[in-house]
């Protein structure tokens, strides 16, 4: 690196103080490594799981990493305002703001849980900025606060939907809440009267990259084509074209959200090495920037290399947007009402799908970065090819890590096959015992056939399980009692999966 870029790139940030809020995330681990590369002489992360055994990331250790570099980690809760004030009252020179909750999934249909946070968390941090003489704040916003289908937006002529259009997708609705709030917060004195605060949001598209773990979209896709049933790609009709949006690779966006921070720097003409200028208001000041790899594309088809090179069955057919809305409040009133008081649960599922991820496939929603190229010198540092190569890579890394096995379709067979072979050859036959009998003597033919052959059933797992114990002892010892319980229950659906990974490693016997 060249002095000029060198200079370039530490401007704002050498010998400065941080603060991230939500800053043991995805985005917020990487955020804070890269701030220490660059110079920062004092990172802070404040975020509610700060502690090395909940953390959002542990089988990458970042917690571990952060504490090693340097990074001061304050556990707290944003909704809690005096958190908040405890953590920020040794001020900072700049704030980033990443901490949000309900993007995707079962945190999604928790909407009093996404407003406290998103919504009054929110308020807490801008309130404590002007509070403690904070100048710069840094909000990581969403495309999503910007709705409806759209080509090639910008800033200029994308305007917030009314709060009464997300309908089913209260993020969004929140997000936009949030990002209004810190865009007015611009400008304002603080409370000392000494220094005035200088705010800026950055909209990314939807995030990759690794180390994602959480229930984003992405780890969302590859859950449910593990599972054997990813169906279907989403269309807005029959025979239109495919649904677009836009992506960001991780790094793409810590390099936007730094150039976000320098271009709140008074006296800058931006934060992508731009020549100084005298102005009055710094050039990213109240501002909003569509983030994103700059080439919008497909969902499915962005994430066909990652599902092939996992093995994991593609879509074969197609489903009108309709229909997917349709599937989507369904399971939105199921998980909303009957199943609401676990969804804090991890025994609980992930619903297949909600209204918003139908939109965010199905529908053409993609923006053009040339404002952050013009104000921030923001330039996608990573391809699109470049970043599915290192993910697909962390992806297949965790896959060997982590046990394998089968679809949803062998456990259903055998959750509901074994004790259904039980039931008619050992209960009485009385009540709803009855019609199993009834279908089971069918196929054995005798009472006492059906008891030799749960018996036999049960020796051929039990004889299974025990194997998959032992070789996985040699192969993947660190998931050993896994592979046990998990061919206990499968027997040779989930052995072949073993045997797979031993051939791999060359200890098959």
């Amino acid at each position: 690196m060249n002095n000029r870029l060198e200079k370039e790139e530490m401007v704002g940030i050498k010998g400065n103080k941080f603060f991230v809020i939500g800053g043991l995330g995805f985005v917020g681990s990487a955020l804070c490594s890269e701030l220490i590369r660059r110079g920062a002489s004092d990172v802070r992360i404040f975020d509610f799981l700060a502690s090395p055994t909940n953390t959002c990331s542990s089988e990458s250790d970042c917690y571990d990493d952060l504490k090693r570099i340097g990074v001061r980690i304050i556990q707290g809760d944003v909704r809690q305002k005096t958190d908040v004030g405890r953590a920020l009252r040794e001020g900072a020179d700049c704030v980033f703001h990443l901490a949000s909750y309900g993007a995707s999934g079962k945190e999604m249909l928790q909407v009093e849980r996404v407003e406290e946070v998103n919504i009054n968390g929110t308020c807490h941090v801008a309130d404590a900025c002007l509070e403690y003489g904070i100048k710069r704040l840094v909000y990581m916003s969403t495309n999503s606060v910007v709705g409806k289908e759209i080509v090639n937006g910008n800033e200029e002529n994308s305007t917030y939907l009314p709060m009464d259009d997300y309908h089913y997708d209260p993020y969004g609705r929140s997000k936009s809440a949030a990002e209004q709030l810190v865009l007015k917060s611009n400008g304002l004195v603080s409370q000392n009267g000494n220094t005035r605060l200088y705010t800026c949001a950055i909209r990314p598209g939807i995030i990759y990259g690794p180390g994602d773990q959480g229930c984003d979209l992405l780890p969302r896709v590859v859950s449910v084509s593990k599972l054997g049933l990813l169906k279907c790609k989403i269309v807005k009709a029959p025979n239109s074209h495919e649904a677009k949006t836009d992506w960001v690779y991780l790094d793409n966006l810590v390099h936007a959200l730094i150039l976000g921070s320098m271009g709140l720097v008074r006296n800058l003409g931006g934060g992508g090495g731009r020549e100084e200028h005298d102005y009055n208001d710094p050039v990213a000041a109240g501002k909003t920037y569509f983030i994103s790899d700059g080439c919008p594309v497909n969902t499915f088809e962005f994430t066909r290399p990652l599902l092939r090179s996992l093995d994991h069955d593609l879509p074969k057919y197609t489903l009108d947007l309709s229909y997917a809305l349709l599937f989507g409040r369904i399971f939105w009133a199921l998980y909303r009402t009957l199943l609401y008081p676990w969804l804090d649960h991890s025994w609980l599922p992930q619903p297949l799908i909600l209204p918003a991820d139908a939109y965010k496939v199905g529908v053409t929603h993609y923006f053009s970065i040339q404002k952050a190229e013009e104000e921030l010198g923001y330039v996608p540092h990573v391809t699109p090819q470049e970043g599915m190569s290192k993910t697909i890579s962390y992806w297949q890394e965790r896959k060997n890590r982590e046990l394998d096995g089968p679809t949803i379709y062998p456990w259903i067979f055998c959750l509901i096959g074994i004790p259904w072979l039980f039931g008619a050859a050992f209960l009485p036959n009385v009540g709803p015992v009855k019609p199993f009998k009834t279908i089971s003597l069918f196929f054995y033919r005798s009472l006492r056939n059906a008891q030799i052959g749960f018996v036999i059933v049960t020796l051929v797992h039990i004889c299974e399980a025990m194997y998959a114990w032992y070789l996985a002892k040699k192969v993947d010892p660190s998931n050993a009692n896994g592979w046990f319980w998990q061919t206990l229950i499968l027997a040779t659906f989930s052995l072949r999966f073993l045997l797979r990974r031993a051939r791999n490693k060359k200890i098959t016997k």
